[in-house]
């Protein structure tokens, strides 16, 4: 069994910086692609960022590029999004994935174990 928990979500105004955090444990710590993604309601979840490992190449779509920064801590089995210059439309459930692909993959069904989601509001 492996899990993802993530933590760090809450309520911000627009342009304000929060930074998320997943935990794994049992299988989910192996060193595979982690990714963060986020589902608003009434639309379908959204890859947001992903990293791999051991290269710890990342990956970001184009809404949050230059805006989030994802990373990881293999010692801490941890991995980390920092999001700045918050959106309302970055408003969401943001969950942490877990692949055994070793290069990045952006399609949520190539993800096999989820954590259960932070709620992430930013308010204009």
């Amino acid at each position: 069994q492996g899990q993802l928990a993530e933590s760090g979500g809450g309520l911000v105004q627009a342009g304000a910086s929060l930074r998320l955090s997943c935990a794994a444990t049992g299988r989910a710590t192996r060193s595979h692609t982690k990714a963060w993604f986020r589902q608003a309601p009434g639309k379908e979840r959204e890859f947001v960022a992903a990293i791999n490992w051991p290269r710890k190449s990342t990956y970001y779509s184009d809404t949050v590029k230059g805006r989030f920064t994802i990373s990881r801590d293999n010692d801490k089995n941890t991995v980390d999004l920092q999001m700045d210059r918050l959106k309302p439309d970055d408003t969401a459930v943001y969950s942490c994935a877990s692949t055994p692909w070793t290069v990045v993959v952006v399609i949520p069904r190539d993800y096999d174990i989820w954590g259960q989601g932070t709620q992430v509001t930013v308010s204009p």
